[in-house]
């Protein structure tokens, strides 16, 4: 579902469009994702998110393995 680029957002049709988003956010998607498929900014679709109140996932920034990871005898 694209949304014409600088058109406000308001009313049923934000709530609608809310709602969509939170239910793609939910099922694993990323809010870049998300946000190429509604042809809106990333911006947009995060204060979607935080207007309903969504709990946003963390980013995965740290992927060294953690010492608990490490299989026994293997080195870091």
């Amino acid at each position: 579902m694209k949304i014409q680029k600088n058109k406000r957002i308001v009313g049923a049709e934000r709530a609608q469009l809310t709602a969509a988003v939170v239910a793609q956010y939910a099922s694993g998607e990323s809010i870049r994702l998300i946000a190429d498929s509604i042809g809106r900014s990333y911006g947009f679709v995060h204060r979607l998110l935080e207007e309903a109140d969504a709990e946003l996932r963390h980013r995965d920034g740290d992927r060294r393995a953690k010492k608990t990871d490490i299989p026994a005898g293997a080195t870091a």
